[in-house]
């Protein structure tokens, strides 16, 4: 019984992380416009968000392991990933197909803004940007380019 009992709990232990890790949600300013952009964009494409609003983006971007001057506005947590600013939904689905064992997120640095920027389409014009893969060491190398 005692054996029984015990497979139980680490079994419910197992499941409680599963379901922690899989829950997507992106912390953002409740005045940002662009970030809601963005939300809606990752809505549309299948990636529902619990919405955290929160002023102290600093210790979550931190915690994430983003290396701050790689920072954008808002940061999302996304199938065990971190997603910081405007990165487009295929490379989010491009990220966890492929399934690196080595990279611990997406970003898209700063603000860049053009029609081919989620969220951030203020101008006719589409923008020069990378979006940089980080890895567990804090390194950055390009995941996609946009012109």
């Amino acid at each position: 019984m005692k054996r029984y009992s015990l497979i139980v709990i680490i079994s419910l232990l197992f499941s409680c992380k599963e379901k922690t890790e899989n829950k997507n949600i992106v912390y953002l300013s409740p005045d940002c416009g662009c970030c809601h952009d963005w939300v809606i964009h990752m809505e549309k494409n299948d990636f529902p968000l619990e919405k955290n609003m929160d002023s102290n983006m600093y210790d979550i971007k931190i915690n994430a392991g983003l290396p701050i001057d790689l920072a954008s506005c808002h940061t999302a947590m996304i199938s065990g990933y971190f997603i910081e600013g405007h990165v487009p939904a295929d490379d989010v689905k491009r990220l966890i197909k492929e399934n690196p064992n080595n990279i611990i997120g997406l970003t898209v640095p700063g603000m860049p803004a053009g029609i081919n920027v989620p969220g951030m389409e203020v101008s006719d014009e589409k923008a020069n940007f990378d979006v940089l893969a980080i890895d567990s060491n804090g390194k950055s190398s390009v995941w996609a380019h946009y012109e």
